[in-house]
C-alpha cells in the first residue's frame, strides 16, 4: 500500500488497513486498465465489500460488474496456487477459463439478484499448470451497488478435496474390509497348515528359544542334519552345541537380539550328534519372549571356499613367480653385462699393472666406475619400482620446483620441441622427495620428446585438485586434497593395451637398447611411495597426458640444503665418528676415507655395540650407521637410542635397501641425514664435513 496515502489518512483508502498481502497488492496494481477505474473512483459499496473480504480468514473473491472482475484476499490466493497473483483484476470468466460457463452461469444469476449454494461441488482446475480435480463448497451472493441494484458477486470457496477423497476412500478400507473379514479365517486356517507344513518338512533347522538360550521348539531337519532328537534338544541350551571359538561372537548376538535388532546371516558352527560340527547361517528375529530362527546348511559352500581360497592362493603364488621369474630375468640380463663390464675392466687392470703398464689403468678404472654407477641407478630404478627407494620427502612447492627446471627441460628436449608451462595459481604445498620429482618430471619430459619424432608441443601443468569419493575412487585414492603435476604432449600416443602395461617393470615400446623399461614403473613407485597415483590419459594419435597426484601438505615449502662442496676439509683436531655397519668392506672403506680426512674412526659391527661407544665417554661428533642392522636394533632405533644420551648427535644413515617404517615414510629428525648405496667416496667424505661443521 502507498505509505503516503496512509500516512495522510486518506479515507478513499482506508478499506485496504488491515487487508494483509493482498491489502497491498490492490493498492499497487493500476486499475486503471480495468473497467474499475482508480481506486480513488470505486464506489462506496465496492469499497466496503473489498474492505471486509479482505479481513475475513476464509477464502473470498468479489466478482465485480458484468465481466466479474477478480478481487479476493490472502485466504482465496492461496486455493489460486500458480495463478496468483496473476488472477488480481482479471475477468473472472478468462482467469477460470476452464470453468467459463460454471461461471457465465454464477455471474448471471448473481447480478439478477439470485443466490447460489454448492456442496462438495466437483470441478477440474489448472491452479499449477495441469489439471486436478477438485472439490469444494461454494456460496454466491449478490453485492448491491450504489443504486442498490446488484452490482456485483462475492464468492465463499472453502476447498473439500481432501475431505470428499478420504470418505471414498473409507467407503472403499469399509468395503474391502468387509471382504477381507470373510476370507480371514479361511485364509488364517490355510496359512497354519503351510506353516505346520513347512515346520516338518524344511530342510532348514528351525529354533524357538528364549534370550537365556533354552530350546523352547525345533523342527525335525535338527535330526535330519545334525542327529540330535527333539526330546535331546527341548529345555537344553543351546550354546553348549556351539563350536568353542563360535560361542563368545554368538552370544553377543543373542544379545542384539534381546535389543531388538534382527539377525541376517550370522554364521556359526553346531556340534553334530557324532562330534564333528556343521556351519549353518542364522536368520532370527526376536518377539517379546522368544527368538525365532532358521538355520541353513552352508557347509558344502564353506568346503567349496576354503578349496576356492587353497587354489587362489596357488594361483597368485604361479603368477608371483611367474612375474618374479620375468624381473630376475631382466635384472639377470642387466645386471651381467655389467659385471662383465666391471670384472672385465678389473681383470685387464691387473694384467696390465702385473706388466707393469699403468698408462692404461686410468681407462680400465673409468670402465669398472661406470658400469658399477650403471648398476648402481638400476637398484635404485627397481627399488623405485618397488616402493623400496629411500626417500627424503620435505614440504615442496611444483611451482618453484617446475620453474626452476624448465630450462633444464628445454635443453633435453631440444628445439623441435616447445616447452610450455601453466603453473596453477596458490598452489598447495604437497610433502614429497624433491629430486625424485625431479627426476621423474625430467623422465615424462623425455618420454614425450621420443613419442615426437617430428617435434611437436609439451605441456607442464601444476593445479590443485579436491577430490570427491567418485573422482578419488576413479584413482584409487582417499578422497582429499592433491597437487597434480601434469606433462601433456602431442605425439603418437598409446594403444589401450600399450597403456595398461606402461608401469610394468622393463616393459618398453622402444627399441632394442634405447630404453631400459623402468622409467615409468620408477615414476610409479615413488609417487605411490609417497602417498599419491599415476594416471595415464592416451589415445593413438592424439597424443599423451601424465598426471601425478600428491597429496596436499598442510606446511610451508622447505628449502633444499646446498649440496656439499666438492673438495672436503680436513677434520679438526680430536673429531671422531663412530661406523656402524655389519659389512667389514663398507666399514674399511668409510674408516679409511675418515682417517684420510684426520677424523678418528670407532668400528662397530651391530646396533648393540654401537650402543656400548655411545654410553661410554668416548668423544663421538657423527654418527654413520647402516639402516639394515643384524641383532634386533636397526639404525634408526640406535640413533634414537644415542640421541638420548647426545641430545643433538648428528646421523648420518647409509643405505642400500630404505626400511620405510626407519627412514622412507615421514621426515627424520633435524640433524639426521641419509645417503644411499652405493656413494663416491668423495661424496661420502663431504657430505661427513659438511654435516659435522652444520652440526
Amino acid at each position: 500500500m502507498d505509505a503516503k496515502r496512509t500516512a495522510a489518512g486518506d479515507p478513499g483508502w482506508s478499506f485496504l488497513s488491515g487487508g494483509g498481502e493482498l491489502a497491498r497488492l490492490i493498492a499497487d496494481f493500476d486499475w486503471s486498465t480495468t473497467p474499475l477505474g482508480p481506486i480513488e473512483n470505486w464506489p462506496s459499496s465496492l469499497r466496503t465489500a473489498v474492505g471486509l473480504m479482505l479481513r475475513s480468514s476464509v477464502p473470498i473473491v468479489t466478482l465485480w460488474g458484468e465481466d466479474g472482475i477478480m478481487i479476493y484476499n490472502d485466504a482465496y490466493s492461496g486455493f489460486a496456487g500458480g495463478r496468483h497473483p496473476w488472477l488480481l483484476g482479471t475477468k473472472v470468466r478468462e482467469g477460470w477459463a476452464e470453468v467459463a460457463d460454471f461461471n457465465d452461469h454464477v455471474m448471471k444469476v448473481g447480478l439478477a439478484g439470485g443466490t447460489l449454494a454448492y456442496a462438495d461441488q466437483e470441478l477440474t482446475l489448472h491452479r499449477h499448470g495441469r489439471p486436478e480435480q477438485v472439490w469444494m463448497n461454494l456460496d454466491y451472493s449478490p453485492v448491491p451497488g450504489e443504486d442498490g441494484q446488484p452490482a456485483g458477486v462475492i464468492a465463499i470457496v472453502v476447498e473439500t478435496t481432501g475431505k470428499v477423497r478420504a470418505e471414498r476412500e473409507l467407503r472403499v478400507a469399509a468395503e474391502a474390509l468387509a471382504q477381507l473379514n470373510a476370507e480371514l479365517e479361511q485364509r488364517v486356517e490355510e496359512r497354519t497348515r503351510d506353516r505346520d507344513r513347512m515346520w516338518r518338512l524344511s530342510t532348514d533347522i528351525m529354533l524357538v528359544a528364549g534370550f537365556d538360550g533354552r530350546i523352547e521348539a525345533v523342527n525335525p531337519a535338527w535330526t535330519t542334519l545334525l542327529g540330535w532328537t527333539e526330546e535331546e534338544l527341548i529345555g537344553r541350551d543351546f550354546t553348549e552345541l556351539l563350536h568353542p571359538e563360535d560361542a563368545a561372537t554368538t552370544r553377543a548376538e543373542v544379545g542384539r537380539l534381546a535389543e531388538g535388532v534382527t539377525t541376517l546371516r550370522f554364521e556359526n558352527r553346531y556340534r553334530r550328534r557324532d562330534g564333528g560340527y556343521r556351519w549353518l547361517s542364522w536368520t532370527a528375529v526376536p518377539d517379546e519372549h522368544f527368538i525365532h530362527a532358521v538355520g541353513r546348511d552352508i557347509q558344502a559352500e564353506k568346503e567349496q571356499a576354503a578349496t576356492l581360497l587353497q587354489t587362489e592362493d596357488a594361483l597368485r603364488q604361479s603368477q608371483k613367480m611367474e612375474a618374479v621369474g620375468q624381473l630376475t630375468g631382466g635384472i639377470a640380463h642387466d645386471f651381467n653385462n655389467l659385471l662383465a663390464g666391471i670384472t672385465g675392466s678389473l681383470e685387464l687392470l691387473g694384467t696390465r699393472l702385473a706388466q707393469g703398464r699403468m698408462q692404461d689403468a686410468t681407462r680400465y678404472m673409468t670402465a669398472a666406475r661406470g658400469a658399477a654407477s650403471r648398476a648402481a641407478a638400476l637398484t635404485h630404478r627397481l627399488l623405485a619400482f618397488a616402493r623400496r627407494q629411500t626417500l627424503d620427502p620435505r614440504p615442496t612447492d611444483a611451482n618453484r620446483l617446475v620453474q626452476g627446471m624448465e630450462e633444464l627441460i628445454r635443453r633435453t628436449v631440444g628445439p623441435a620441441v616447445a616447452v610450455e608451462v601453466v603453473q596453477g595459481a596458490g598452489l598447495w604445498t604437497t610433502l614429497v622427495d624433491p629430486n625424485q620429482l625431479e627426476n621423474a618430471l625430467l623422465n615424462l619430459c623425455i618420454n614425450a620428446r621420443d613419442a615426437m619424432p617430428d617435434g611437436g608441443r609439451i605441456t607442464v601443468e601444476t593445479a590443485n585438485r579436491r577430490l570427491d569419493e567418485r573422482a578419488a575412487r576413479s584413482r584409487d585414492l582417499p578422497p582429499g586434497p592433491f597437487v597434480s603435476v601434469c606433462v601433456s604432449d602431442t605425439g603418437t600416443g598409446m594403444t589401450p593395451e600399450v597403456a595398461a602395461r606402461a608401469f610394468d617393470p622393463f616393459f618398453t615400446t622402444k627399441p632394442i637398447g634405447q630404453g631400459t623399461g623402468l622409467g615409468l614403473s620408477m615414476i610409479y613407485g615413488f609417487v605411490r611411495q609417497s602417498g599419491g597415483q599415476v594416471r595415464i590419459y592416451s589415445e593413438p594419435g592424439q597424443g599423451t597426458t601424465v598426471c601425478l597426484y600428491l597429496p596436499r601438505h598442510g606446511g610451508a615449502e622447505e628449502p633444499v640444503p646446498a649440496s656439499a662442496p666438492a673438495a672436503a676439509p680436513r677434520a679438526e683436531q680430536g673429531e671422531t665418528v663412530l661406523v656402524v655397519d655389519d659389512e667389514p668392506t663398507v666399514r674399511m672403506l668409510v674408516t679409511e676415507v675418515l682417517e684420510e680426512l684426520g677424523y678418528t674412526p670407532i668400528e662397530a659391527g651391530d646396533g648393540a655395540e654401537g650402543l656400548r661407544v655411545l654410553r661410554s665417554d668416548t668423544r663421538v661428533d657423527l654418527l654413520i650407521s647402516d639402516v639394515g642392522l643384524p641383532g634386533g636394533m636397526n639404525g634408526r632405533q640406535l640413533a634414537d637410542a644415542g640421541r638420548a644420551l647426545r641430545p643433538g648427535l648428528p646421523v648420518l644413515f647409509i643405505t642400500g635397501y630404505a626400511e620405510n617404517a626407519v627412514v622412507g615414510n615421514g621426515r627424520m629428525e633435524p640433524g639426521m641425514h641419509v645417503l644411499t648405496k652405493p656413494f663416491a667416496m668423495d661424496t661420502l667424505a663431504g657430505r661427513i664435513r659438511a654435516i659435522i661443521a652444520g652440526g
